[in-house]
């Protein structure tokens, strides 16, 4: 059943959306990661800060982001983000599941019978 939930994301992918985009962009504080995510995904996907944060909290301690408070071009401090050596691996890999999963359930979609 379709959802109109621009909300939702499956679970276990937040934290493999967060580990690309910081490989993609570089060094992020949470409001930047969470608008690409957004903007890639043509506002398919919004992500509830509060649920960022968990990732983010989750993502530390598996010491797969580091993060340091800086002062940003506008003057405020944010955290920011930047994936770590452990990150860039774990990244790889769940990107390769990733990719193996969803031909998966491709060649499903694809049955005939």
């Amino acid at each position: 059943m379709p959802s109109d939930s621009k909300s939702e994301i499956l679970q276990g992918t937040l934290d493999l959306m967060v580990l690309k985009t910081l490989h993609a962009l570089g060094p992020q504080h949470g409001f930047g990661i969470a608008r690409r995510i957004e903007q890639v995904s043509r506002g398919v996907f919004k992500v509830n800060p509060g649920s960022l944060l968990i990732a983010f909290q989750r993502l530390e301690r598996a010491s797969l982001l580091d993060a340091e408070w800086r002062q940003t071009d506008n003057g405020r401090r944010a955290k920011i983000y930047t994936l770590s050596r452990a990150g860039q691996k774990r990244l790889e890999l769940e990107t390769a599941e990733w990719t193996r999963r969803t031909a998966a359930v491709a060649r499903l979609l694809r049955a005939e019978s």
